[in-house]
């Protein structure tokens, strides 16, 4: 049993690091496109910086990597790592379901084949 509590460190690392993603998008989205002068791009991203959004998107980056210290801790990377790719698929439902992005079929089979692949190389 206190297995699979060892996977909580890695689940969690998947839903601060997905979290982060979708928020910085969607935060980033509605700031606007980011500027032509060097100028004001720094203006902007100093500004994002403290967004309260984005420096939530942050700290979930940072919460994330404190799961994953602690999952190195149980688990031999190359055993861990693989389920890092899930990433790729939650990031990609969310970003067509939250951000109403596009999932075209390329997209699908490409999800689906990294799901194989994470199914493989966690076996093994």
């Amino acid at each position: 049993m206190n297995r699979y509590f060892d996977y909580t460190y890695i689940l969690a690392t998947l839903g601060f690091t997905v979290y982060g993603q979708i928020i910085l998008k969607w935060r980033i989205s509605q700031l606007g496109p980011l500027p032509v002068e060097f100028l004001d791009k720094v203006r902007f991203l100093v500004a994002a910086l403290f967004d309260p959004a984005i420096f939530s998107g942050f700290s979930a980056a940072f919460l994330a990597s404190l799961a994953w210290m602690a999952a190195m801790t149980k688990f031999d990377l190359s055993h861990a790592y693989p389920f890092m790719s899930i990433n790729f698929v939650v990031v990609l439902l969310l970003s067509s379901w939250v951000l109403s992005e596009p999932m075209s079929m390329q997209k699908t089979l490409g999800v689906g084949l990294i799901v194989f692949g994470t199914v493989v190389a966690a076996r093994g």
